[in-house]
Protein backbone atom coordinates (compact mmCIF):
# COMPACT_ATOMS: atom_id res chain seq x y z
CA UNK A 1 0.00 0.00 0.00
CA UNK A 2 1.03 3.09 -0.95
CA UNK A 3 1.89 5.11 2.21
CA UNK A 4 1.66 8.74 0.52
CA UNK A 5 -1.76 7.54 -1.51
CA UNK A 6 -3.28 6.68 1.63
CA UNK A 7 -2.32 10.18 3.63
CA UNK A 8 -3.46 11.62 0.34
CA UNK A 9 -6.74 9.93 0.52
CA UNK A 10 -7.04 10.05 4.57
CA UNK A 11 -6.06 14.19 5.30
CA UNK A 12 -8.61 15.03 1.57
CA UNK A 13 -11.51 12.61 3.19
CA UNK A 14 -11.36 14.22 6.64
CA UNK A 15 -11.32 17.61 5.72
CA UNK A 16 -14.88 16.92 3.32
CA UNK A 17 -16.16 14.99 6.67
CA UNK A 18 -15.55 18.32 8.26
CA UNK A 19 -18.40 19.92 6.33
CA UNK A 20 -21.77 18.78 7.82
CA UNK A 21 -24.13 17.41 5.28
CA UNK A 22 -26.98 15.25 6.21
CA UNK A 23 -29.96 15.17 4.17
CA UNK A 24 -33.43 15.71 5.25
CA UNK A 25 -36.13 13.31 4.11
CA UNK A 26 -39.08 15.93 5.52
CA UNK A 27 -37.48 18.99 3.02
CA UNK A 28 -38.73 19.64 -0.47
CA UNK A 29 -36.15 21.80 -1.29
CA UNK A 30 -32.78 20.63 -3.74
CA UNK A 31 -30.63 20.52 -2.10
CA UNK A 32 -32.48 19.15 1.44
CA UNK A 33 -29.96 20.95 3.90
CA UNK A 34 -27.71 23.69 2.92
CA UNK A 35 -24.86 22.22 4.12
CA UNK A 36 -24.93 20.25 0.82
CA UNK A 37 -24.26 23.78 -1.23
CA UNK A 38 -21.61 24.31 0.91
CA UNK A 39 -19.85 21.43 0.24
CA UNK A 40 -20.64 21.65 -3.41
CA UNK A 41 -19.21 24.77 -3.22
CA UNK A 42 -15.63 23.65 -1.91
CA UNK A 43 -15.54 21.45 -4.64
CA UNK A 44 -16.22 23.37 -7.24
CA UNK A 45 -13.52 25.71 -6.37
CA UNK A 46 -11.08 22.67 -6.04
CA UNK A 47 -12.18 21.88 -9.34
CA UNK A 48 -11.29 25.04 -10.93
CA UNK A 49 -7.64 24.72 -8.86
CA UNK A 50 -7.00 21.69 -10.41
CA UNK A 51 -7.58 23.67 -14.13
CA UNK A 52 -10.31 21.11 -15.16
CA UNK A 53 -12.97 22.16 -17.76
CA UNK A 54 -16.66 23.19 -18.23
CA UNK A 55 -16.99 23.28 -14.13
CA UNK A 56 -20.45 23.73 -12.92
CA UNK A 57 -22.25 24.46 -9.50
CA UNK A 58 -25.85 24.92 -9.48
CA UNK A 59 -27.85 26.24 -6.83
CA UNK A 60 -29.38 22.72 -6.35
CA UNK A 61 -25.79 21.26 -5.34
CA UNK A 62 -25.01 19.86 -8.16
CA UNK A 63 -21.39 19.91 -9.60
CA UNK A 64 -20.38 18.83 -13.46
CA UNK A 65 -16.57 18.79 -14.67
CA UNK A 66 -14.69 17.66 -17.31
CA UNK A 67 -10.71 16.27 -17.64
CA UNK A 68 -9.94 16.47 -21.10
CA UNK A 69 -8.35 13.19 -22.11
CA UNK A 70 -4.96 12.85 -24.91
CA UNK A 71 -6.30 9.51 -25.68
CA UNK A 72 -8.41 10.06 -29.31
CA UNK A 73 -11.23 7.72 -29.33
CA UNK A 74 -11.26 6.76 -25.79
CA UNK A 75 -14.87 6.05 -24.35
CA UNK A 76 -16.15 9.30 -22.16
CA UNK A 77 -16.12 7.68 -18.98
CA UNK A 78 -17.85 9.00 -16.08
CA UNK A 79 -17.75 9.01 -11.84
CA UNK A 80 -21.36 10.04 -9.99
CA UNK A 81 -21.00 10.60 -5.90
CA UNK A 82 -23.58 11.55 -3.47
CA UNK A 83 -22.44 14.80 -1.22
CA UNK A 84 -25.10 13.95 0.81
CA UNK A 85 -24.46 12.19 4.68
CA UNK A 86 -27.53 9.73 5.71
CA UNK A 87 -29.46 10.98 9.05
CA UNK A 88 -30.28 8.11 10.96
CA UNK A 89 -30.94 10.07 14.27
CA UNK A 90 -27.27 10.39 15.17
CA UNK A 91 -25.03 13.73 15.22
CA UNK A 92 -24.69 15.78 12.07
CA UNK A 93 -21.20 16.24 13.14
CA UNK A 94 -18.41 13.77 12.41
CA UNK A 95 -15.76 13.49 14.33
CA UNK A 96 -13.36 11.00 12.53
CA UNK A 97 -10.34 8.58 13.88
CA UNK A 98 -7.92 6.40 12.93
CA UNK A 99 -7.31 3.12 15.27
CA UNK A 100 -5.11 0.12 14.61
CA UNK A 101 -7.04 -2.86 15.32
CA UNK A 102 -4.77 -5.60 16.81
CA UNK A 103 -7.70 -8.03 17.45
CA UNK A 104 -9.20 -5.90 20.60
CA UNK A 105 -12.46 -4.55 21.20
CA UNK A 106 -12.22 -0.78 20.12
CA UNK A 107 -13.14 2.01 21.89
CA UNK A 108 -14.43 4.45 19.93
CA UNK A 109 -15.46 7.04 22.57
CA UNK A 110 -14.14 6.84 26.09
CA UNK A 111 -16.41 9.78 27.72
CA UNK A 112 -19.80 8.00 26.32
CA UNK A 113 -18.43 4.69 26.88
CA UNK A 114 -18.91 3.45 23.29
CA UNK A 115 -17.35 0.52 22.50
CA UNK A 116 -17.23 -1.66 19.25
CA UNK A 117 -17.39 -5.34 20.11
CA UNK A 118 -15.17 -7.78 17.97
CA UNK A 119 -17.96 -10.52 19.11
CA UNK A 120 -20.62 -8.56 18.04
CA UNK A 121 -18.79 -7.16 14.90
CA UNK A 122 -16.82 -10.08 13.41
CA UNK A 123 -16.60 -8.21 10.08
CA UNK A 124 -13.74 -6.28 11.78
CA UNK A 125 -11.42 -9.83 11.63
CA UNK A 126 -9.96 -9.76 8.40
CA UNK A 127 -8.74 -6.53 9.02
CA UNK A 128 -6.10 -7.43 12.00
CA UNK A 129 -3.07 -5.31 12.18
CA UNK A 130 -4.44 -2.77 10.07
CA UNK A 131 -4.96 1.24 10.58
CA UNK A 132 -9.39 1.62 9.87
CA UNK A 133 -11.19 5.16 10.37
CA UNK A 134 -13.95 5.24 12.45
CA UNK A 135 -16.03 7.83 13.85
CA UNK A 136 -16.21 8.68 17.70
CA UNK A 137 -19.33 7.05 18.16
CA UNK A 138 -21.89 9.65 18.05
CA UNK A 139 -22.71 10.05 14.60
CA UNK A 140 -22.16 7.26 11.08
CA UNK A 141 -18.46 7.87 9.67
CA UNK A 142 -19.89 8.75 6.30
CA UNK A 143 -17.52 6.96 3.53
CA UNK A 144 -21.41 6.68 2.33
CA UNK A 145 -20.34 8.57 0.32
CA UNK A 146 -17.83 10.86 0.87
CA UNK A 147 -14.91 8.14 0.60
CA UNK A 148 -16.14 8.33 -3.05
CA UNK A 149 -16.14 11.87 -3.21
CA UNK A 150 -12.22 11.70 -1.80
CA UNK A 151 -11.11 8.93 -4.29
CA UNK A 152 -12.71 10.97 -7.59
CA UNK A 153 -11.36 14.12 -6.57
CA UNK A 154 -7.71 12.54 -5.36
CA UNK A 155 -8.15 10.99 -9.04
CA UNK A 156 -8.51 13.99 -10.91
CA UNK A 157 -5.63 15.56 -8.98
CA UNK A 158 -3.55 12.82 -10.22
CA UNK A 159 -4.30 12.45 -13.51
CA UNK A 160 -4.96 15.78 -14.64
CA UNK A 161 -1.57 15.98 -16.34
CA UNK A 162 -1.29 12.39 -17.19
CA UNK A 163 -1.57 11.50 -20.95
CA UNK A 164 -3.24 7.91 -20.23
CA UNK A 165 -6.62 8.50 -20.24
CA UNK A 166 -9.79 9.83 -22.19
CA UNK A 167 -12.15 12.18 -21.63
CA UNK A 168 -13.13 11.93 -17.63
CA UNK A 169 -16.06 13.62 -16.20
CA UNK A 170 -17.46 13.76 -12.65
CA UNK A 171 -20.70 14.70 -11.52
CA UNK A 172 -21.59 15.29 -7.08
CA UNK A 173 -24.78 15.32 -6.74
CA UNK A 174 -27.11 16.05 -3.42
CA UNK A 175 -29.97 13.94 -1.32
CA UNK A 176 -28.91 10.47 -2.66
CA UNK A 177 -29.90 9.24 0.97
CA UNK A 178 -33.36 10.58 0.48
CA UNK A 179 -34.89 8.90 -3.10
CA UNK A 180 -31.75 9.66 -4.90
CA UNK A 181 -33.10 13.61 -5.99
CA UNK A 182 -29.63 14.81 -7.40
CA UNK A 183 -29.59 12.00 -9.78
CA UNK A 184 -32.64 12.09 -11.07
CA UNK A 185 -32.38 16.01 -11.66
CA UNK A 186 -29.36 15.46 -12.96
CA UNK A 187 -29.79 16.42 -17.08
CA UNK A 188 -27.54 14.01 -19.37
CA UNK A 189 -27.28 15.51 -21.92
CA UNK A 190 -25.79 19.02 -20.72
CA UNK A 191 -23.85 18.50 -18.26
CA UNK A 192 -23.21 14.29 -18.31
CA UNK A 193 -22.57 13.36 -21.83
CA UNK A 194 -20.81 10.17 -21.32
CA UNK A 195 -20.70 6.15 -22.62
CA UNK A 196 -21.13 4.51 -19.49
CA UNK A 197 -20.78 5.69 -15.59
CA UNK A 198 -19.70 4.34 -12.38
CA UNK A 199 -20.68 5.24 -8.95
CA UNK A 200 -18.01 4.24 -6.03
CA UNK A 201 -20.98 3.64 -2.67
CA UNK A 202 -21.04 1.42 -0.16
CA UNK A 203 -19.45 -1.71 0.04
CA UNK A 204 -16.79 -4.02 1.09
CA UNK A 205 -13.33 -4.22 -0.61
CA UNK A 206 -14.26 -6.62 -4.26
CA UNK A 207 -17.85 -6.06 -4.16
CA UNK A 208 -19.22 -5.04 -7.58
CA UNK A 209 -23.35 -3.86 -7.88
CA UNK A 210 -25.09 -4.11 -11.72
CA UNK A 211 -27.98 -5.75 -10.34
CA UNK A 212 -30.35 -3.85 -7.35
CA UNK A 213 -34.00 -3.95 -6.09
CA UNK A 214 -36.34 -2.04 -8.32
CA UNK A 215 -38.39 0.36 -5.46
CA UNK A 216 -41.71 1.98 -4.98
CA UNK A 217 -43.04 4.31 -2.18
CA UNK A 218 -47.22 3.25 -1.58
CA UNK A 219 -48.89 5.95 0.76
CA UNK A 220 -51.80 4.33 2.10
CA UNK A 221 -54.89 6.69 3.59
CA UNK A 222 -57.62 5.59 5.69
CA UNK A 223 -60.71 7.70 6.27
CA UNK A 224 -63.04 6.42 8.92
CA UNK A 225 -66.26 7.91 10.86
CA UNK A 226 -65.54 9.79 14.06
CA UNK A 227 -68.38 9.33 16.50
CA UNK A 228 -68.90 9.65 20.70
CA UNK A 229 -68.03 6.11 21.40
CA UNK A 230 -71.61 5.91 23.73
CA UNK A 231 -73.72 6.15 20.42
CA UNK A 232 -70.87 4.69 18.05
CA UNK A 233 -72.55 1.40 17.78
CA UNK A 234 -73.23 0.94 13.97
CA UNK A 235 -72.12 4.44 13.15
CA UNK A 236 -68.18 4.71 14.30
CA UNK A 237 -65.26 3.04 12.06
CA UNK A 238 -62.15 3.05 13.30
CA UNK A 239 -59.53 4.01 11.00
CA UNK A 240 -56.45 2.30 13.04
CA UNK A 241 -58.39 -1.00 12.84
CA UNK A 242 -58.64 -0.42 9.09
CA UNK A 243 -54.89 0.12 8.80
CA UNK A 244 -54.49 -3.32 11.30
CA UNK A 245 -57.01 -5.29 8.98
CA UNK A 246 -55.07 -4.10 5.58
CA UNK A 247 -51.45 -4.80 7.13
CA UNK A 248 -52.96 -8.51 7.91
CA UNK A 249 -53.34 -9.41 4.35
CA UNK A 250 -49.64 -8.96 3.73
CA UNK A 251 -47.56 -12.37 5.08
CA UNK A 252 -45.42 -11.12 7.72
CA UNK A 253 -42.12 -13.52 5.80
CA UNK A 254 -41.77 -11.16 3.40
CA UNK A 255 -40.22 -8.18 5.40
CA UNK A 256 -36.72 -7.00 5.26
CA UNK A 257 -35.90 -8.74 8.37
CA UNK A 258 -37.08 -12.02 7.04
CA UNK A 259 -35.46 -12.05 3.24
CA UNK A 260 -32.17 -11.34 1.75
CA UNK A 261 -30.42 -12.13 -1.39
CA UNK A 262 -32.65 -11.64 -4.47
CA UNK A 263 -36.03 -11.99 -2.22
CA UNK A 264 -38.13 -8.78 -2.52
CA UNK A 265 -40.42 -7.45 0.34
CA UNK A 266 -43.44 -4.71 1.28
CA UNK A 267 -41.89 -2.94 4.77
CA UNK A 268 -44.66 -1.03 6.71
CA UNK A 269 -42.53 1.67 7.90
CA UNK A 270 -44.25 4.33 9.06
CA UNK A 271 -47.84 4.81 10.26
CA UNK A 272 -50.11 8.00 11.53
CA UNK A 273 -53.59 8.19 12.76
CA UNK A 274 -56.28 9.94 14.95
CA UNK A 275 -60.03 8.89 15.29
CA UNK A 276 -60.19 10.10 12.01
CA UNK A 277 -57.54 9.07 9.41
CA UNK A 278 -55.20 6.31 9.99
CA UNK A 279 -51.88 6.92 7.10
CA UNK A 280 -49.51 4.19 6.24
CA UNK A 281 -46.14 4.06 4.79
CA UNK A 282 -44.90 1.33 2.48
CA UNK A 283 -41.99 0.51 0.75
CA UNK A 284 -42.01 -2.17 -1.68
CA UNK A 285 -38.64 -4.27 -3.34
CA UNK A 286 -38.13 -6.67 -5.84
CA UNK A 287 -35.58 -7.20 -7.94
CA UNK A 288 -37.43 -8.96 -10.79
CA UNK A 289 -39.66 -6.57 -12.49
CA UNK A 290 -42.91 -8.94 -12.40
CA UNK A 291 -42.85 -9.61 -8.68
CA UNK A 292 -42.60 -5.77 -8.55
CA UNK A 293 -45.50 -5.28 -10.55
CA UNK A 294 -47.33 -7.84 -8.33
CA UNK A 295 -46.50 -6.54 -5.05
CA UNK A 296 -48.31 -3.06 -6.51
CA UNK A 297 -51.27 -4.92 -7.67
CA UNK A 298 -51.43 -6.42 -4.39
CA UNK A 299 -51.47 -2.98 -2.17
CA UNK A 300 -54.13 -1.93 -4.43
CA UNK A 301 -55.99 -5.38 -4.13
CA UNK A 302 -56.10 -5.16 -0.26
CA UNK A 303 -57.24 -1.09 -0.30
CA UNK A 304 -59.98 -2.68 -2.64
CA UNK A 305 -61.03 -5.53 0.10
CA UNK A 306 -60.50 -3.10 3.14
CA UNK A 307 -62.80 -0.50 1.76
CA UNK A 308 -65.64 -2.77 0.23
CA UNK A 309 -64.87 -4.33 4.62
CA UNK A 310 -65.94 -0.79 5.27
CA UNK A 311 -68.14 0.50 2.90
CA UNK A 312 -68.99 4.08 4.69
CA UNK A 313 -64.99 4.76 5.11
CA UNK A 314 -63.05 5.24 2.77
CA UNK A 315 -59.13 3.99 1.65
CA UNK A 316 -57.24 6.02 -0.96
CA UNK A 317 -53.34 4.67 -2.39
CA UNK A 318 -50.81 6.72 -3.81
CA UNK A 319 -47.48 4.52 -5.17
CA UNK A 320 -44.81 6.42 -6.38
CA UNK A 321 -41.68 5.07 -8.30
CA UNK A 322 -38.00 5.61 -6.66
CA UNK A 323 -35.68 3.68 -8.91
CA UNK A 324 -34.87 0.61 -10.69
CA UNK A 325 -32.63 -2.24 -11.13
CA UNK A 326 -29.48 -1.29 -12.82
CA UNK A 327 -29.80 -4.63 -14.63
CA UNK A 328 -32.97 -3.69 -16.58
CA UNK A 329 -30.23 -1.76 -18.88
CA UNK A 330 -27.99 -4.03 -18.97
CA UNK A 331 -27.79 -4.32 -23.29
CA UNK A 332 -25.30 -5.30 -25.71
CA UNK A 333 -22.79 -2.72 -24.82
CA UNK A 334 -21.17 -4.19 -21.32
CA UNK A 335 -18.10 -1.92 -21.43
CA UNK A 336 -19.00 -0.92 -18.50
CA UNK A 337 -19.40 -3.66 -16.55
CA UNK A 338 -16.27 -5.91 -18.20
CA UNK A 339 -13.95 -3.15 -17.73
CA UNK A 340 -14.43 -3.16 -13.77
CA UNK A 341 -13.71 -6.71 -13.80
CA UNK A 342 -10.83 -6.38 -15.78
CA UNK A 343 -9.50 -3.43 -13.32
CA UNK A 344 -10.04 -5.84 -10.57
CA UNK A 345 -8.25 -8.81 -12.53
CA UNK A 346 -5.43 -6.22 -12.67
CA UNK A 347 -5.14 -5.79 -9.17
CA UNK A 348 -5.14 -9.06 -8.00
CA UNK A 349 -8.84 -8.24 -6.50
CA UNK A 350 -11.43 -10.99 -5.64
CA UNK A 351 -14.78 -9.77 -7.11
CA UNK A 352 -17.59 -10.24 -5.49
CA UNK A 353 -20.60 -9.59 -7.22
CA UNK A 354 -23.74 -8.23 -5.52
CA UNK A 355 -27.36 -8.10 -5.55
CA UNK A 356 -27.74 -4.82 -3.91
CA UNK A 357 -30.75 -4.61 -1.78
CA UNK A 358 -30.95 -0.97 -2.07
CA UNK A 359 -30.16 1.55 -4.67
CA UNK A 360 -27.44 4.25 -6.26
CA UNK A 361 -27.72 7.21 -7.90
CA UNK A 362 -26.79 4.58 -10.33
CA UNK A 363 -30.23 3.52 -10.45
CA UNK A 364 -31.73 6.43 -11.27
CA UNK A 365 -29.09 6.81 -14.36
CA UNK A 366 -29.54 3.41 -15.84
CA UNK A 367 -33.37 4.03 -15.95
CA UNK A 368 -32.30 6.93 -18.07
CA UNK A 369 -30.33 4.85 -20.42
CA UNK A 370 -26.93 5.19 -19.05
CA UNK A 371 -25.69 1.97 -18.01
CA UNK A 372 -23.83 2.63 -14.42
CA UNK A 373 -22.98 -0.32 -12.04
CA UNK A 374 -21.27 0.76 -8.39
CA UNK A 375 -17.83 -0.42 -6.92
CA UNK A 376 -16.36 -0.35 -3.21
CA UNK A 377 -15.48 2.38 -1.38
CA UNK A 378 -14.18 -0.42 1.20
CA UNK A 379 -16.49 0.65 3.89
CA UNK A 380 -18.33 -1.43 6.47
CA UNK A 381 -21.69 -0.88 8.11
CA UNK A 382 -22.58 2.07 6.51
CA UNK A 383 -26.00 4.07 8.16
CA UNK A 384 -24.68 2.92 11.73
CA UNK A 385 -22.27 4.58 14.21
CA UNK A 386 -20.13 1.74 14.08
CA UNK A 387 -19.45 2.41 10.05
CA UNK A 388 -15.86 2.06 9.52
CA UNK A 389 -13.08 2.31 6.73
CA UNK A 390 -9.95 0.64 6.68
CA UNK A 391 -7.29 2.37 5.03
CA UNK A 392 -6.16 -0.53 2.75
CA UNK A 393 -8.96 -1.01 1.33
CA UNK A 394 -9.56 3.03 0.73
CA UNK A 395 -6.05 2.82 -1.39
CA UNK A 396 -7.89 -0.24 -3.53
CA UNK A 397 -11.02 1.82 -4.20
CA UNK A 398 -9.02 4.52 -5.64
CA UNK A 399 -6.64 1.82 -7.82
CA UNK A 400 -9.77 0.76 -9.05
CA UNK A 401 -10.96 4.10 -10.46
CA UNK A 402 -7.50 4.94 -11.96
CA UNK A 403 -7.17 1.54 -13.71
CA UNK A 404 -10.79 1.97 -15.78
CA UNK A 405 -9.55 4.95 -16.84
CA UNK A 406 -6.37 3.20 -17.57
CA UNK A 407 -8.54 0.61 -19.30
CA UNK A 408 -10.83 2.73 -21.24
CA UNK A 409 -7.72 4.61 -22.72
CA UNK A 410 -6.81 1.66 -24.13
CA UNK A 411 -9.66 1.13 -26.03
CA UNK A 412 -8.85 4.41 -28.43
Amino acid sequence: MSHQLASQLTSRFFRYLAVTSQSDAAATSLPSTPGQQTLANLLAEELRALRLENVQVDDCATVTAVLPGKAAGAPRIGFITHIDTVDVGLSPHIHPQILRFEGQDLCLNSEQEIWLRVAEHPELVPYQHEEIIFSDGTSVLGADNKAAVTVVMTLLENLRDAATHGDILVAFVPDEEIGLRGAKALDLEKRFNVDFAYTIDCCELGEVVYENFNAASADIRFTGVPAHPMSGKGVLVNPLLMAWDFISHFDRRQTPEHTAGREGYIWFNEMTANASEARLKASIRDFNLTGFAQRKQQINEVAALIAAQYPTGKVEVSISEIYSNISNAIGEDRRAIDLLFAALETLNITAKVTPMRGGTDGAALSAKGLLTPNFFTGAHNFHSRFEFLPVSSFVKSYQVAEQLCLLAARQA
